[in-house]
């Protein structure tokens, strides 16, 4: 067998199990049903920690949840799963800010660096950058 043909023939799997793949499913991003599938995939992993609040992305692959005690959770859409995580004050690179119903987030987690977050209206963005804030405000007032 001539390498071409290999090289060919190796591709040509390759694709077609991607394709196979997609067709199925298997790359559809996971998606939150709503405020109460964002609390329960968060209490999965941090059962004793219950949020005042959830904001939804507006594609409903994230959730950002205010815990009131200094910290925030976030829940993620990786692929088909999910990933929640606690934000601190220190785990944040600045302050996110709101720009229009955008809000960018900064992370120095190596495992997720953060993003663009786009909310649904203007007011869920605000009450998001509200809600880092204080967390780095409380950070501050900590420290002195």
């Amino acid at each position: 067998m001539s390498l071409t043909l290999l090289v060919i023939i190796v591709v040509a799997g390759i694709a077609a199990v991607v394709i196979a793949v997609h067709l199925t499913g298997g790359s559809a991003r996971a998606q939150l049903d709503g405020q109460e599938a964002a609390r329960k995939r968060f209490a999965e992993d941090f059962p004793d920690l219950v949020p005042a609040s959830v904001w939804l992305t507006k594609d409903r692959c994230a959730a950002i949840l205010d815990l009131n005690g200094g910290r925030i959770g976030i829940v993620h859409a990786l692929g088909g799963k999910f990933l929640t995580r606690l934000v601190t004050a220190d785990d944040l690179v600045g302050t996110p800010r709101a720009n229009d119903a955008i809000v960018r987030v900064r992370l120095r987690d190596f495992t997720w660096r953060g993003g663009v977050l786009a909310f649904d209206d203007v007011e869920d963005a605000r009450a998001v950058e509200a809600t880092f804030a204080a967390l780095r405000k409380a950070a501050l007032w900590e420290k002195s």
